[in-house]
């Protein structure tokens, strides 16, 4: 009887996970049953009482799981991280983002812009709805927002016409076929999230648990990661 493996993942990783995901379970004998969301609102759901296996959350993630007592010791494995970027609808005109100015100037030229809602937890949408802040353009950028649904992907707006820059991690634009990345914040604004997995201090399957975070550390992960954005 294949054993199931529940794992708790924040969509950063989607893309590089959903690849390797078959190719560990045919090897182990083991069916990954991934849940998909933001590293917060999946951190607030195991603090409601929900269970996995397996914690795959962005660092400040796996940091209060840590201080909760729900990461086993020293499971503890930093496996990518990922730069915040900004995205085109493909074969548009590149704005210059060289530098924290020119990169204000694009914001309030653009006609509309999508980033991660900050309310949905996601560590780029935190990170830039501070960032107009320091701007001093919040109120002039948000007037012309289009949020994703929780869990969503900015870069699809660009798609429809609803936005000319998309603001999200390399790997979820990456996502989205059609667009095209102009390049990571500039200087002093540039952003980098790294995302850990962790074993669940409770799980009756820590050998399994284990050996899926031994896989996503192999060779060929890297590899995997590295062509989805991820830096391992």
């Amino acid at each position: 009887m294949t054993r199931e493996l529940r794992v708790f993942s924040t969509i950063a990783v989607q893309s590089a996970l959903e690849e390797l995901a078959p190719r560990f379970e045919v090897a182990n004998g083991i069916r990954l049953e991934v849940t998909w969301n933001t590293a917060p609102v999946l951190v607030k759901r195991l603090q409601g009482g929900e269970t996995a296996d397996v914690l795959i959350l962005n660092r400040a993630g796996i940091d209060t799981m840590t201080r909760e007592g729900r990461v086993l010791a020293r499971s503890e494995v930093t496996l990518a991280s990922s730069a915040t970027a900004i995205a085109i609808k493909a074969g548009a005109a590149r704005p210059d983002i060289s530098t924290p100015e020119a990169l204000k100037r694009a914001l309030l030229a653009a006609r509309a812009i999508s980033y991660t809602d900050p309310a949905a937890g996601g560590a780029s949408g935190i990170y830039f709805a501070k960032l107009l802040e320091r701007l001093g353009i919040a109120e002039a950028v948000n007037a012309k927002t289009r949020f994703p649904p929780p869990a969503g992907l900015s870069g699809d707006f660009l798609l429809t016409g609803e936005a000319d820059l998309a603001v999200q991690q390399i790997p979820e634009l990456l996502q989205v076929p059609g667009i095209e990345i102009v390049g990571p914040l500039p200087g002093e604004l540039h952003m980098v999230t790294v995302f850990v997995a962790g074993i669940e201090a409770q799980t009756p399957q820590r050998g399994a648990a284990a050996a899926l975070i031994d896989f996503l550390r192999t060779d060929t992960a890297r590899d995997v990661f590295r062509a989805k954005g991820l830096d391992p």
